[in-house]
């Protein structure tokens, strides 16, 4: 009987920590592989675009004052080249999705093609499987040289053929490959991976289409730029850009910017504000099951304090302290507690085996030790009453009862 109750009342411990936890667990995942899916913007890296990636303070996003910004240009772009000194490395980008990439009767429709500069290696951490990146001078001259994703390479390559050196047409354009990506797989927005991109240089990308001349109805291109290890925040970066940026465009010292300088943090910061309110759902749900577990551990030592009360005199009587059987009962409180703790994080270590597609749901120390120390509060916060009452328990009297 006791058996049973002492089960049924770390049950709700259990489901307590299971639903935090697991909250918590899914959440952390969550958050991570959406994190990840940001992972082509770079690390460390500011980007000078016409559009911010994310509402101003007010949370305004004022779109119909930024359209009419004009885009980096590639002047701009050889300008910071020349002159920004807080920085590591610096290209200039753009994108066009949807392209045609063929070789003899095979083609691939949904092409990615990005034209960059010779620093773009540095800003997209490219990650070359065969060949090589662009050289300096093809980079000068626009060649018609080319690196493709591991889906393009099946596309045109079946039967494990070597690409590198082989001509494919970009837009009807003879092309040669001359580097192959690393296989990324889908991300977990479904964002294009690079397993679709094709680089080409951006002088050659220019040949194709309208870019980098700064018009507002271009397509537009962006200027990456990867700060220094010793600039903290990138706040001297920051500020070198916004300096050069106003001077260069003109602007007096009145006028706003009229360009955004973006980080991909910002978007990360976005993120973790709506998971945040996911995690306090978790704690929510989660913390009427620890309550009922919890007076349901409180009633367990109550239970046994006055089915040990004679045994309590007896220690007493030998000289037990106070302290010592305070401590003794306490122990059993936690003790109880998380061993209902342990069966929550069981669970939930259990539904990290269940496939759940790109997802990928793991189960971190920092949640193991959160619900082992919330399983701890619990079983002292109530263990106390009980540790203390039988504590104060008189000797004589307790050995009489």
């Amino acid at each position: 009987m006791n058996l049973l109750r002492t089960t049924l009342s770390l049950l709700g411990v259990t489901v307590g920590i299971f639903a935090i936890i697991s909250v918590f667990t899914i959440v952390d995942s969550l958050e991570k592989n959406v994190k990840q899916s940001f992972d082509f913007l770079g690390s460390g890296v500011i980007y000078v675009n016409k559009w911010p990636f994310t509402a101003d303070s007010n949370g305004e996003y004022r779109w119909w004052d930024f359209w009419k910004r004009p885009n980096p240009s590639y002047r701009e772009f050889k300008f910071l080249e020349a002159n920004l000194e807080k920085r590591s490395s610096i290209a200039i980008s753009a994108d066009k999705g949807n392209v045609v990439v063929k070789r003899g009767s095979s083609s691939y429709n949904e092409t990615e093609l990005t034209g960059g500069s010779y620093g773009y290696k540095d800003i997209a951490e490219l990650d070359i499987v065969k060949g090589r990146y662009f050289s300096q001078n093809e980079i000068a001259a626009g060649r018609n040289v080319a690196i493709i994703g591991d889906d393009i390479v099946d596309a045109l390559f079946p039967n494990n053929e070597n690409p590198i050196g082989k001509e494919i047409k970009i837009n009807n354009k003879k092309h040669y490959v001359i580097g192959t990506l690393k296989r990324e797989g889908e991300s977990f927005l479904g964002f294009e991976s690079k397993d679709s991109y094709c680089l080409i240089p951006y002088d050659a990308f220019r040949t194709m289409y309208t870019t980098g001349t700064g018009n507002y109805n271009e397509l537009g291109s962006r200027i990456a730029v990867k700060g220094l290890d010793s600039d903290i925040g990138l706040v001297e970066l920051e500020g070198e850009l916004t300096g050069m940026l106003r001077t260069r465009r003109g602007l007096r010292p009145k006028e706003d910017d009229n360009f955004a300088l973006n980080r991909p943090e910002a978007i990360a910061n976005v993120i973790g504000s709506v998971f945040d309110v996911f995690g306090i759902a978790g704690w929510i749900i989660g913390g009427f099951s620890i309550l009922v577990g919890g007076f349901g551990i409180a009633n367990i030592m109550f239970v046994s304090v006055k089915e040990r009360t004679h045994i309590i005199g007896i220690q007493k009587s030998m000289g037990a302290k106070n302290y010592f059987i305070l401590f003794q009962f306490l122990f059993e409180a936690v003790f109880l507690s998380v061993i209902g703790g342990l069966g929550g994080l069981l669970l939930v270590l259990l539904i990290t085996f269940i496939p759940m597609g790109s997802l990928e749901v793991t189960l971190t120390v920092k949640n193991i030790v959160l619900g082992l120390g919330v399983s701890a509060i619990i079983g002292t916060v109530s263990g106390i009453v009980p540790a203390a009452l039988a504590a104060r328990l008189d000797p004589v009297i307790a050995i009489r009862s």
